[in-house]
């Protein structure tokens, strides 16, 4: 029973093995992504259009859970840029920013997006974000990316504006640069022209001044607090709100509150879509993290759980007043670079992100909104990746033509509109390639048994055989074409007596591709030549044998190309027409 159960709780495993050594890394990691988390938490609430403190209640609860379901020992599960952008994407379709509507749909897509998740994992189905091709995924980010920090310009400008899209927000922009407020843009600017530079610049400066090593990882990650604490003081010292400066207000104290998701069924059905692909954007992102991380140690990160633990984590963020939350790769890199052991930094960081919660909110009152803008813009910058589009360009075009749809989509209509875009992209760019197969005539090596393709390699080849590989399992898709294929080949080469299909490749062959077979010999026979298999792997074999296609066929199939070419060089004892059979070598 014990092992079953630490399957779906990893806190079995690792906390059995719980000790002083690994509580004070897991407590030195909690103090810095606290530190970091809190400014990040209250920013991405704001990107998502949601109240600061709803930063702070997505943190609390559902990094506890991450803690007791998830298998990855650094992984920081909270609100993350991307999905928040896809979250005020969704909700701003059903409901107006600001209003109790608004908050009720960001707790029911959290809902929906944690049951989905529960249920892939559950099921085990961690497989589905594979289609998902990296490409686009990097695609996707890097518009989404550009998206999130030009929508965080009206803030900086202490301008109005708004929009889902580029195109929208720069229209917006224009359109009401006359209200830019100066105070605000000095801060703005002031803000994150600092933050860039602490990115680079304050840890060199630090270890400078001798300061110990841990100071120096804990004051180097407090660039944003610093900020925070800047403006927030200039703005209340100098009453700049008087002035126009946009600020966050009260922050309610207290526990995360107990909040129920709506079930009204047009708001659920107007949020399946968007919360699907939210599920998908943010276990890839976080997975992805994840097993690097996991890596660096040789630990192993179940996929699977995974989907548990973060399931787990955005239904508890659904009665908790948060919104969808994933796994960040900059905490969970700062977690893993701080010393992190296990999970138990997450619910130690969410004891610090409960004390502020608790005692620290009415500090942040005067805090401008122009540095959390700022905030964000630092982030993010970090994802952008134009480079994906050389690169991309230069290996393969169709990743290319994935990459660029799904930057020009997700810019030009939002990131609904991009990311499935880019699922599209990537199935039908998977089907076009395994509909066209690489296909290679082989010729033999000379002075050797191994077979090679005939416009590679110098080999020997013979008029009255034709060699072929096939580097692709046969299916539906790409039956034809492998149809096709060989009545050219025998079309152009009158001599043949002999087409041998190499199998090597072939993992599987299914219906399809059996009946093109079977129309293959068909065909072949009328023509007086002999089809021949060879090199075919056995779970393929035996398929095949549960067909009446071995009995039809009218040449053999043999275990190795080099047997088939040599057997068949031999002069034929039968004539084709008396064939009755195969003989399997």
């Amino acid at each position: 029973m014990r092992p079953n159960l630490s399957r779906y709780l990893p806190i079995l495993d690792w906390g059995a093995h719980y000790g002083r050594s690994e509580l004070s890394g897991d407590l030195i990691a909690a103090v810095i992504v606290t530190i970091m988390l809190i400014p990040q938490s209250l920013a991405y609430a704001l990107l998502a259009g949601l109240p600061p403190e709803a930063g702070l209640y997505a943190s609390i609860v559902p990094i506890t859970l991450y803690a007791l379901f998830g298998t990855s020992r650094a992984l920081a599960v909270g609100p993350v840029a991307v999905v928040s952008l896809m979250t005020a994407a969704a909700i701003g379709e059903v409901a107006q920013t600001g209003t109790a509507g608004y908050a009720f749909a960001a707790l029911t897509l959290a809902g929906l997006s944690g049951a989905m998740l529960l249920a892939l994992g559950l099921f085990r189905l961690g497989f589905l974000a594979n289609f998902l091709s990296h490409p686009v995924i990097a695609g996707f980010i890097t518009a989404s990316g550009i998206l999130i920090a030009v929508s965080q310009l009206r803030h900086i400008l202490g301008i109005g504006g708004g929009g889902h899209t580029l195109p929208e927000m720069l229209t917006s922009l224009v359109r009401n640069i006359d209200g830019l407020n100066l105070p605000t843009l000095i801060l703005g600017v002031g803000a994150t022209a600092f933050l860039f530079w602490v990115r680079k610049g304050l840890k060199p400066l630090l270890q400078a001044m001798g300061l110990p090593a841990a100071a120096v990882g804990i004051l180097s990650k407090a660039g944003p607090v610093l900020a925070i604490a800047a403006t927030t003081a200039a703005t209340a010292l100098l009453g700049l709100a008087e002035s126009g400066v946009a600020i966050v207000g009260t922050v309610p104290q207290g526990l995360p509150p107990l909040t129920l998701p709506s079930l009204a069924p047009d708001l659920v059905g107007a949020l399946l879509l968007p919360a699907l692909l939210i599920s998908i954007i943010g276990f890839v992102e976080s997975i992805s993290v994840a097993q690097t991380l996991a890596a660096k140690n040789r630990q192993r990160v179940d996929p699977d759980q995974e989907l548990i633990g973060l399931g787990a984590a955005n239904i508890s963020s659904a009665f908790t007043g948060g919104f969808p939350v994933t796994g960040g790769f900059s905490r969970s890199v700062v977690n893993f670079d701080a010393g992190a052991e296990t999970p138990a930094a997450g619910a130690y960081t969410a004891v610090g992100l409960l004390i502020a919660s608790l005692f620290l909110t009415p500090l942040i009152h005067d805090l401008p909104k122009a540095t959390l803008a700022a905030t964000i813009i630092v982030a993010v910058l970090s994802l952008v990746d134009l480079s994906i589009l050389r690169r991309t360009w230069t290996y393969s075009k169709a990743d290319f033509a994935a990459v660029f749809i799904t930057i020009a989509l997700t810019l030009g209509f939002g990131v609904e509109v991009g990311v499935s875009a880019g699922v599209a992209v990537s199935i039908l760019i998977h089907l076009y390639r395994s509909s066209r197969p690489h296909m290679a005539i082989v010729g033999r090596v000379p002075q050797t048994e191994h077979f090679r393709n005939v416009e590679r390699h110098e080999v020997e080849t013979r008029d009255d055989i034709i060699s072929l590989r096939v580097d692709e399992s046969l299916y539906f898709a790409n039956a034809r074409f492998l149809e096709d294929r060989i009545h050219d080949l025998v079309a152009r080469q009158p001599a043949v007596r002999h087409v041998i299909l190499m199998c090597p490749a072939v993992n599987e062959i299914d219906m399809s591709a059996l009946e093109s077979l079977e129309a293959i010999n068909a065909r072949l026979r009328d023509q007086q030549v002999l089809f021949h298999l060879s090199e075919v792997k056995g779970p393929v074999m035996d398929r095949l044998k549960r067909s009446h296609f071995l009995s039809e066929l009218t040449g053999q199939v043999f275990l190795s190309q080099h047997l088939a070419v040599r057997t068949l060089s031999e002069p034929p004892q039968t004539d084709p027409s008396d064939k009755k059979g195969p003989i399997h070598v």
